[in-house]
């Protein structure tokens, strides 16, 4: 952990850059790699923290793995195949591998315990374990499964026809993972559609799967097959240059090659009701997962509300969000966004506090925030909280703050962008 002091003058971004590889899909490519049989290829590979830990806990399963800069390669002989790990799975700092894993394993033949770092120790694992108890799962844990260490008995499960309490792309992943190995047709019904790169990524690796009006539903016993992953840019990870484009004056970014998958595009719907001034041409609409190219400028900005439907679509947008609400003109509420309290922190009240020491107009609320603008930024010292987000959004801030600012952490971002700060510097003009 080491302390990091930015100070800008008046900066302009300019040029081309591409961001790394999806988080969410390369976390999928090494699980989907590693229940298939055969040889899985992936190129665009996120090489973050939180993505090497999936590696490494399914290389104590005995899958072979190797890792060629971004271009990873898998050979699987598939889940019976796997080896019970003598050592504990340790998924780091992420919420997906400890979660996924949970559905994985639970239809396994094999006894298996995970832990993370101290921020996956207190975070919420009931919300998984409980649907996959339903199908038979045995899970043990601190109270009763609701935090690590959780030790998976593997064994025979039933499928379930499960309703999703909140949108969840984690929570309904590790079911239709678990539905893999479930006996009878597994069904998730969803009231508003979380990410979907899961199914997709079912589809891909040979499973039939049918997604209709929010029900996802397919049989179990279907075997998967070694196949390609290509891993675009991640849209998370490009929504901090997006803002960073629109903030700083005499900026034009170009952005290639970003995932516009339509459940997590929401940070563009947002920029666009905000008036940035943004072009996105798609590369290939049919693809697996399709991309675009996003041209940013800087923007006369306007606030708006971000609420309802569209928060699933942009749940890990809202701190950046956050950030460019205090660059625009009027009032910006964010709502219906309780999720983000169970994240890597209490993103409401990470994002207020921060943001406060900057001298932004913002205020928490039960379920987001309210944040009023234009609000010129000031120097200060960040707590990051360890959480790359947060990290980032100090970063971003920091390029239209009037003085330095100091973020006490600033290796997390390491988690998802580990090229971030060299990006930036790329782009200064």
């Amino acid at each position: 952990m080491s302390s990091k002091v930015l100070q800008y003058n008046n900066p302009t971004l300019v040029g081309e850059i591409t961001v790394p590889g999806d988080k969410s899909i390369s976390h999928r490519s090494v699980m989907f790699g590693s229940i298939a049989k055969g040889k899985t290829t992936v190129s665009g590979f996120l090489l973050g923290e939180d993505c090497l830990s999936t590696i490494d806990c399914f290389k104590k399963l005995g899958v072979e793995i190797e890792v060629d800069g971004t271009n990873v390669s898998i050979e699987s002989p598939g889940m019976d195949g796997w080896a019970e790990p003598t050592e504990v799975l340790y998924t780091g700092n992420s919420g997906t591998t400890t979660r996924l894993m949970l559905g994985i394993l639970s239809g396994t033949k094999l006894h298996t315990v995970m832990t993370g770092d101290a921020s996956i120790g207190k975070r919420p694992m009931r919300r998984v374990a409980d649907p996959l108890r339903l199908m038979g799962a045995q899970i043990a844990g601190r109270e009763n499964g609701q935090f690590t260490p959780l030790a998976i008995q593997g064994g025979t499960l039933q499928a379930i026809d499960y309703t999703m309490p909140v949108a969840s792309a984690q929570v309904k992943s590790a079911v239709l993972l678990a539905g893999l190995r479930a006996n009878g047709t597994t069904i998730v019904r969803e009231s508003e559609v979380s990410r979907d790169h899961t199914e997709r990524m079912l589809r891909q690796f040979g499973a039939e799967i049918d997604v209709t009006d929010g029900i996802v539903s397919f049989k179990g016993g279907q075997t998967l097959t070694g196949t390609h992953v290509n891993v675009p840019g991640d849209i998370s990870s490009a929504a901090f240059f997006l803002v960073a484009g629109s903030i700083t004056q005499g900026s034009r970014i170009v952005l290639e090659n970003v995932g516009v998958n339509e459940t997590r595009d929401g940070i563009l719907e947002v920029l666009k009701k905000m008036g940035a001034k943004m072009t996105v041409q798609v590369d290939d609409e049919n693809a697996a997962e399709p991309t675009a190219t996003i041209t940013i400028e800087t923007s006369e900005l306007t606030g708006t509300t971000v609420g309802g439907s569209i928060i699933p679509r942009l749940i890990d947008e809202i701190p950046i969000i956050a950030l460019l609400a205090t660059q625009a003109n009027g009032k910006t509420i964010i709502k219906d966004a309780e999720e983000l309290k169970v994240k890597e922190t209490n993103r409401i009240d990470a994002v207020v506090n921060e943001l406060k020491k900057l001298g932004a107009n913002i205020e928490a609320t039960d379920d987001g925030m309210i944040i009023e603008g234009p609000t010129p930024l000031t120097g200060g010292a960040l707590k990051t909280y360890g959480d790359h987000r947060i990290g980032m959004m100090g970063a971003v801030a920091a390029l239209v703050a009037k003085g330095a600012v100091e973020l006490d952490d600033a290796d997390c971002i390491a988690v998802s962008y580990p090229t971030f700060f060299e990006h930036v510097e790329k782009l200064l003009k």
